[in-house]
This record gives C-alpha cells, sequence and structure tokens, in this order.
C-alpha cells in the first residue's frame, strides 16, 4: 500500500526563532478566523492582520489561503499524535484497546475544542464540504508509525491497511455524531467505539 508524505511544503521553511514564531501566529489567527468567519471568507490579508504581521510574511510562507489550511490541518495531525503519545505514555501498556481510546478520545477532544479543527481537522475538509481520501490515508500512516512498536506489530502493509479502514470508519460516524449535535451525539460515537472494538478485535487479536 502506497504511503503519502507526511510534510506539507511551504514556499519557504522558518530556519529562525523570530520566522518560526511569526509561522506560529499566523496559523494560530488562520485557525481562529476558521471559527469566526468560515473557509469561504477565509483571506490572506485579515491572517495578516490578526497575526500582526506583513502581508509578505504570509506570502512568503504560504501561496494562498489553500497552502494555510494545509498547513493549518498537518499542523493539527502532529499535535494530535503528540496528545496520543503523551496519553498512551502515561497510561502504560493498554493494549490495542486503550491505544483505541486514546487515538478516538483525543480526536475528540481537538474535535471539541481545538480552533480551527473542527472545520479543518486533519485535511479532509479542504475545501469546506470536500472529501478528499489522502488526509486519511496520511493519518493512517502516521497511526501505523506511531502505534506499531505500542502494539508490538510490525508497521507492514497490512497493519496500515487496518487502520485505513479504522480511520475511515472513524471519520465518517465522528462527522454524522457532530452533525447529529454539536458537541457530538455521545450515543453514535459509543457505536463507532464499539465497532471499532469489534471490528480491531478481529485483527489485532
Amino acid at each position: 500500500m502506497k504511503t503519502v508524505s507526511h510534510a506539507t511544503p511551504l514556499r519557504r521553511a522558518p530556519v529562525q526563532r523570530r520566522s518560526a514564531e511569526r509561522l506560529t501566529r499566523i496559523l494560530d489567527a488562520c485557525a481562529d478566523l476558521l471559527d469566526e468567519v468560515g473557509y469561504d471568507a477565509l483571506s490572506t490579508r485579515a491572517v495578516a492582520l490578526r497575526a500582526g504581521v506583513p502581508i509578505g510574511s504570509v506570502y512568503r510562507f504560504f501561496g494562498n489561503k489553500r497552502q494555510m489550511a494545509d498547513a493549518l490541518a498537518q499542523r493539527n495531525l502532529e499535535r494530535y499524535a503528540e496528545r496520543v503519545t503523551e496519553r498512551l505514555t502515561a497510561a502504560g501498556d493498554g493494549g490495542w484497546r486503550g491505544a483505541l481510546d486514546a487515538v478516538l478520545d483525543e480526536y475528540l477532544a481537538m474535535k471539541r475544542t481545538a480552533p480551527g479543527f473542527s472545520l479543518i481537522d486533519f485535511g479532509n475538509q479542504i475545501p469546506v464540504g470536500g472529501r478528499h481520501t489522502v488526509p486519511n490515508h496520511r493519518v493512517a500512516d502516521r497511526l501505523t508509525e506511531l502505534l506499531s512498536g505500542y502494539l508490538g506489530r510490525r508497521p507492514d502493509d497490512d497493519l496500515r491497511r487496518t487502520f485505513l479502514v479504522a480511520v475511515e470508519t472513524a471519520d465518517t460516524l465522528v462527522q454524522l455524531a457532530f452533525r447529529v449535535a454539536p458537541d457530538g451525539d455521545g450515543r453514535i460515537i459509543e457505536e463507532a467505539r464499539e465497532l471499532l472494538r469489534a471490528y480491531l478485535g478481529r485483527v489485532l487479536d
């Protein structure tokens, strides 16, 4: 199974601390504005104004708002991986069921609280309303790297395919849960959890 690159290319990668901090401010402003005005009304000029940087600083990193949203989605994925790693480290050896809870619970927490995440998540909603397969492949690849050692499994195509099926399933059902209720319908989320446990139990036990 073909893997998908994790990197979102920037026009120019930050090399100095000040430049990296400016990039962070730009992405933070992008996330806040997504919650406030949505993707269609988002503009690079508004992001520059909110971030307190010249418009040229935005264009130094991004050619357009799509590239900026892509970079935010990639940052979301890296932060998500960090949160899952921290939870698994704190929990110790909980097996694949503990890993599943960490993966799903941290995703739900970001969906509910992280600025811009409900609109962009890991890139599935760019542009808003679009459903693309590449971001879910990227998430499955990242989880394969992250969880293979924890589960004592080889990070091979079979494990990657298993995680891709689980990610696609979880993505569809979580989106349904958040369409039914603003904070995510708890009953649908638990149905999703049980479905994933049944599938992963057949593959990983």
